[in-house]
């Protein structure tokens, strides 16, 4: 028997531990807000370091709630680095929500997986821990080092989380690979995200009585006008690489009856999410200001400078208008044809034996940190149901596939 094939056997024998490990990790609360994932950093720990003794673990605090976790083990020789990553904090489990669970028990019923992470993300972090401690028994069949990070502050942009772990953790920076079990679906291995500029655009005006309009100057018309400008970003021409836009289309077969008809437009084209507006204080006052938050949404293809200099144009010059960015990060996709994608996308035909799309994610997550940073990374997970909401659950037999893909990608990337 090949070091390949005993390492396949081994990882489908054990897939089915993935449910003990994320109902262990669930039972310890990590919600953001607030933030404070340090009792589930050290559940992580203690799990680690039961299922795979010969790991070096380590925790770091970033600030008074937020703790990060790195595992490590090397292999039979030098070689490449290998890194799973993860994201401790879940959302809130709001009470006030319908549940019908408790939602830190990790209910089993009907072939799923009730409570607040199973889904997002601590089945997919389990499945990590699970791949993980599945190389460190077989550490002398591979070579080079394989490393996990579980970060404390995804939910929160991951400044205290995986970008100190990218800044810090010696080697990390380096890496060859990285796999991140992120929610999506075992049926589409993702390898890239939409960029995003959140801005504020503010419209100042002359109040007046709502009977002399002739008075004054309404800032809520300001701002109308101002959002039709931002609005038309939509029509920004994208210069995507044709091996991403060849990926978006050869995956809508697939991606499209998972996340909704249109995805694949929306992969390929600027989107706008005008999600906040506040102006005014009766309706027979002329306002004197008014605001706006909109979420920009970016395809590869088009640049944040690019986005920025057309905001430039449309707001820069009308009367009363001034915007100020909120949160920017660039598309960033991980080439379709990278070593890892393409192992982790055979590994994912393996084992569930047919057809895994490759595709881009229309959502963020902290792999774009590792993405900024020139490593390539995947991001393949569980389905998520009801994420956020009352009786999040996730597929028990998705964990179970999650955790052998995890575990047969990382192998054959190392061994390769």
């Amino acid at each position: 028997m090949s070091n390949r094939t005993s390492f396949a056997a081994d990882a489908a024998a054990r897939a089915p531990e993935v449910v003990a490990l994320t109902r262990r990790l669930m039972a310890v609360p990590s919600p953001n807000p607030p933030g404070d994932v340090r009792a589930c950093a050290a559940e992580a720990a203690a799990l680690l370091r039961e299922i795979a003794p010969e790991a070096t673990v380590t925790l770091h605090d970033t600030s008074p709630e937020v703790t990060n976790l790195v595992a490590r083990i090397a292999g039979a020789a030098p070689g490449r680095l290998l890194a799973f990553n993860g994201h401790l904090d879940t959302y809130p489990v709001n009470d006030a929500l319908p549940w019908t669970v408790d939602p830190l028990r990790g209910e089993v019923r009907d072939g799923r997986l009730y409570g607040r992470g199973a889904a997002d993300m601590k089945g997919g972090m389990a499945a990590s821990m699970l791949a993980f401690a599945l190389l460190a028994r077989h550490r002398g069949a591979w070579r080079g080092e394989a490393l996990l990070t579980l970060a404390g502050d995804e939910e929160s942009m991951g400044p205290l989380g995986t970008k100190w772990l990218l800044d810090h953790v010696p080697g990390l920076a380096q890496a060859g690979a990285v796999i991140i079990g992120d929610a999506g679906s075992p049926r589409v291995l993702r390898f890239g995200e939409k960029g995003f500029l959140w801005i504020e655009v503010s419209a100042s005006g002359t109040p007046a009585h709502g009977a002399h309009v002739h008075l004054g100057e309404n800032a809520i018309d300001r701002l109308r006008v101002a959002l039709d400008a931002v609005a038309a970003l939509r029509d920004l021409p994208v210069a995507a690489p044709p091996s991403v836009t060849a990926a978006i289309a050869a995956a809508q077969p697939i991606s499209e009856p998972l996340a909704g008809a249109g995805e694949a437009r929306v992969l390929g084209s600027v989107t706008v999410n005008i999600g906040r507006i506040e102006g005014g204080t009766a309706p027979n006052l002329v306002p004197a200001s008014a605001t706006a938050a909109c979420d920009i949404r970016l395809p590869v293809g088009l640049s944040c400078a690019d986005a920025e200099a057309a905001l430039a144009v449309g707001l820069d010059a009308l009367p009363g208008i001034t915007w100020r960015l909120l949160r920017r990060f660039e598309p960033n996709p991980t080439d379709p044809d990278a070593a890892i994608v393409r192992l982790t996308h055979a590994a994912a035909e393996e084992v569930l034996g047919g057809t895994v799309a490759v595709n881009m994610r229309v959502g963020g997550s902290d792999a774009r940190w590792f993405r900024m940073a020139g490593l390539p990374t995947v991001v393949y997970g569980p389905t998520p149901h009801n994420m956020g909401g009352a009786d999040e659950w996730a597929d028990i037999a998705e964990l179970e596939a999650v955790t052998r893909v995890h575990a047969l990608a990382a192998f054959d990337f190392l061994t390769s």
